[in-house]
């Protein structure tokens, strides 16, 4: 239990009631990252010598014109930030007509799964400022057997355990961050971890998520691999330049 400001925060499990107020922190956290992404793939040596040679091409093109040479570099930048804007909305439109479609079925009504909100209050008032959910994964008798012949899946852990849990999402309302509403909740999953056996806790952070990054790191997670492969066309992802890293900690 935290307090701050006379107000009380509150780790529940998710109720039917938090429907709405869940899908817009959905949405804002997964929406708020473009920005960020596209900025930081602009920043990168090979976009900013493509959009420089693109600006030059334009203004001989338009005979010294320094309006087309900004239109050009501007259709280049343009191109970029849509890639970025792909990738996540594409990401929260899948998940929304996925698990989050029916929270009650995918997560609540399996034993492994789970899913937590952060609730802030005064006894009278309160809202959810928070929200984190996970899946689990229990190793089947064929992987069992793998392990104790020496083959480790992709899903099993190095110390033969492939029971393991998932933080698909993490998000904390922007004005509550920095108050450790984050860290409650990723502590709530790992206790849930600890409870239902797991040997890990994982979670695929995207590179412009600086913030969750470090929030993992404090936490003891560790970055185990990372990859640059997105849901979306090889192409958008390539121009994105956006990767993702695996943070883990080990129970």
């Amino acid at each position: 239990m935290a307090q701050k400001n006379n107000l009380q925060l509150n780790i529940r499990e998710y109720r039917p009631s938090d429907q709405r107020v869940v899908t817009e922190l959905f949405c804002d956290g997964v929406r708020e990252n473009i920005y960020p992404a596209f900025f930081k793939s602009m920043s990168h040596p090979d976009h900013v010598g493509v959009a420089l040679s693109i600006s030059m091409a334009g203004y001989v093109l338009g005979s010294s014109s320094y309006f087309q040479a900004l239109l050009f570099g501007a259709a280049w930048a343009g191109l970029i930030y849509f890639c970025c804007h792909e990738i996540y909305e594409g990401y929260m439109l899948r998940r929304l007509s996925a698990d989050m479609a029916d929270i009650q079925a995918n997560y609540l009504d399996n034993p492994n799964n789970g899913f937590w909100v952060a609730e802030a209050g005064d006894g009278e008032l309160s809202r959810v400022v928070g929200m984190v959910m996970m899946t689990g994964r229990r190793e089947t008798e064929e992987e069992h057997h793998d392990i104790l012949n020496g083959r480790l899946g992709t899903g099993s852990s190095a110390d033969g355990s492939g029971d393991s849990g998932e933080m698909s999402f993490l998000v904390v309302a922007f004005p509550w961050r920095r108050r450790k509403v984050g860290s409650q909740l990723t502590q709530r999953a790992l206790d849930f971890c600890k409870e239902r056996g797991f040997a890990r806790l994982l979670l695929d952070v995207s590179s412009p998520q600086t913030g969750a990054i470090s929030l993992l790191r404090k936490s003891g997670f560790i970055p185990t691999s990372s990859h640059n492969t997105t849901h979306s066309n090889r192409w958008i992802s390539k121009l994105a330049r956006i990767s993702v890293t695996r943070m883990e900690k080990f129970l």
